[in-house]
């Protein structure tokens, strides 16, 4: 029971992300429809046993993740700033907290899963993005130069596309139209690799899997998030190579969240072949 329910909120979590996605940089439409997908999906979990009664022990933990979840949208809503990926896992992380206040054993393992899986995605975000810009380390502006448009520019070179590296994070590409392309923050590939850094956590946690098996994924993990997301920067430049910039931007809309579903759902398929040995 619960294996089907953590495929079926992962589910979730991607229509949740592409639903946010497309209605913040895409088709509302789309978004709407996505959005409504997810809750159909939601109604597909099934939790074994009937007491939901909130247990007398782990009321503070929910009550601190209620404040976490209120805390999101308070500050979403006064800001007035679009719903990143990082308020989402901020929310998931609160939401996930306040399972615990609930005595149903299937709900609340269901909640350390994304517990685990969110709080790893906000630790390494916190650490390569907050404390190392304040360390005044350029980590993010270096891992886009060196590890993604380094790699893509030689990509293009191969395919014959002209291509000027002008900038840390740019280069200017003349195709159908002349355009100048920046490489950075989300582009960079780092979110969703966070994200599915933390789908292999939450899930050996809860599976019990030794180290070197859990070594073992998050190597894979990190190897196929970063190769997946120089096919997407490649295949963006050469959609805006051979139709122009504003084809180039529909794509990104849709192909990231995309792609990181299929990814995350090769991942699980694999780690359900490990805990079936």
């Amino acid at each position: 029971m619960y294996k089907q329910n953590a495929l079926i909120f992962l589910l979730i979590l991607a229509l949740f992300l592409g639903g946010t996605v497309e209605i913040s940089e895409g088709s509302k439409t789309i978004g709407i429809i996505l959005l409504l997908l997810a809750l159909l999906a939601i109604s597909r979990i099934r939790l074994a046993g009937s007491d939901n009664n909130f247990t007398s022990g782990n009321k503070i933990i929910m009550f601190i993740g209620v404040g976490i979840v209120i805390s999101d949208i308070i500050y979403n809503f006064s800001s007035n700033s679009k719903l990143g990926t990082l308020d989402i896992m901020t929310f998931l992380f609160g939401l996930s907290l306040t399972t615990f206040g609930f005595n149903n054993n299937e709900l609340r393992r269901i909640g350390t899963f994304t517990a685990y899986m969110s709080a790893t995605f906000l630790v390494l975000f916190l650490i390569l993005f907050s404390l190392f810009a304040h360390l005044n380390i350029n980590f993010t502006h270096l891992f886009d130069h060196y590890f993604v448009l380094l790699p893509v520019v030689s990509i293009l070179h191969i395919l014959q596309i002209p291509v000027e590296i002008i900038g840390t994070e740019t280069i200017r590409m003349t195709g159908v139209e002349e355009m100048s392309v920046v490489i950075g923050g989300p582009c960079s590939g780092l979110y969703s690799m966070f994200m599915l850094i933390g789908i292999i956590v939450g899930y050996t946690r809860m599976e019990r899997f030794e180290f070197r098996q859990v070594y073992m994924m998050l190597l894979i993990t990190v190897v196929v998030a970063y190769i997946s997301n120089l096919f997407r920067i490649t295949v963006l430049y050469l959609v805006g190579y051979s139709y122009g910039s504003d084809t180039m931007m529909f794509v990104h809309t849709h192909l990231g969240w995309i792609i990181f579903t299929a990814v995350a759902g090769i991942l699980l398929y694999i780690l359900d072949k490990m805990t079936m040995r």
